[in-house]
């Protein structure tokens, strides 16, 4: 019999999108599956968009609300698949996703094999993504992987991966201390757990970019720093776990400089933490340069102003580029059903 595929879906606040992302995964050609919405006590209308969808192939609950990795923990626990899809509320998978990730398993691969694929960004339409490889997008050992993204600064979206239950019950549940880079740190000790990823280029994944609330958004929040520096000492942890070597110390210090402008100078306490880690690593953390297009705001404003500026106009850019799109989008669909995904 063919292998049941859970395809999980955590929802917060989605009424805008969540129909097309249940329509993504109703649409899988793969026949065999089960589709789980959680509504993490959503202040808006997602429950109401997500119910109508409502049947022996999809399930609907409603929990209080909780954070994303809490709903993505109900939802495995709901789930009886033997592979688990995660696919976050405003994102799409293409209609042969998970049947092209299943197709190209090798008669080498077991249940350990982590099955990743390609994504792309899109604000309202998807036709106009754009795939751009990049070294984590091929076949490879955890400690590559690893290595490749913390040294390069690359991720695979959450919706990537298609894992085995078996996989997914050796990395262990979600960690609900984290309300920021929860999915970078989970798949961390999944692929700890794995046997290397396996790379399939036919199947795809659309990430829409969301406004600047959006889970993974750091900002000025304490409690998103704090949890990004948990999630980064893990993600060192987990490295160094697989190899203490110099190729090792110099990607872990890497990635802590790409992510370090989120705490100097506001936090230093946190500041402080990283400089020691640092030291551990026979490293040391320079305070962040400007961008140049912001640099002189530095001497007229302050540095604060320099980098509240640095943080807000690219959100505003994004913004406007985004209402940019949505106009084009209903332009486009004017007397006819939007285009959910494009074609192969």
């Amino acid at each position: 019999m063919k292998p049941l595929v859970s395809i999980l879906i955590p929802a917060y606040n989605a009424e805008e999108w969540i129909a097309d992302t249940i329509r993504s995964a109703v649409s899988q050609t793969w026949s065999r599956k089960e589709i789980i919405v959680v509504d993490d006590g959503s202040k808006d209308q997602t429950a109401a968009a997500a119910s109508r969808f409502a049947s022996n192939e999809v399930k609907v609950v409603t929990v209080k609300n909780q954070g994303a990795a809490a709903a993505r923990n109900n939802a495995l626990q709901l789930s009886q698949g033997d592979y688990i899809q995660w696919l976050d509320a405003d994102d799409l998978l293409a209609p042969d996703k998970v049947e092209r990730q299943l197709a190209a398993l090798r008669e080498t691969d077991g249940k350990r094999t982590l099955l990743s694929s390609p994504w792309a960004n899109f604000n309202y339409r998807p036709q106009r993504a754009r795939f751009i490889p990049t070294s984590l997008w091929q076949d490879l050992t955890p400690v590559e992987w690893l290595l490749r993204k913390m040294g390069e600064n690359h991720h695979m979206q959450t919706a990537t991966w298609l894992t085995s239950r078996e996989l997914a019950e050796a990395a262990g549940p979600w960690d609900t201390r984290l309300i920021s880079d929860d999915d970078g740190e989970y798949f961390c000790r999944v692929l700890l757990a794995s046997e290397g990823t396996h790379f399939v280029p036919e199947s795809r994944v659309f990430y829409r970019i969301t406004p600047s609330n959006r889970w993974s958004f750091i900002g000025t929040s304490d409690r998103k720093k704090n949890a990004l520096l948990l999630s980064m000492k893990l993600h060192i942890q987990y490295l160094r776990s697989l190899e203490e070597s110099d190729r090792v110390r110099k990607a872990c210090l890497t990635y802590m400089r790409t992510w370090f402008d989120n705490f100097c100078p506001e936090r230093p306490d946190l500041v402080a933490e990283l400089q020691e880690l640092a030291g551990q690593l026979q490293g040391h953390l320079e305070a962040p340069p400007l961008r140049w297009k912001y640099a002189w705001i530095k001497p007229l404003f302050g540095w604060k102003a320099a980098k509240r500026a640095q943080m807000t106009l690219p959100q505003v850019k994004a913004s406007l580029i985004r209402s940019w799109d949505k106009a084009m989008y209903a332009l486009e669909n004017q007397g006819g059903s939007a285009t959910i995904y494009p074609a192969h």
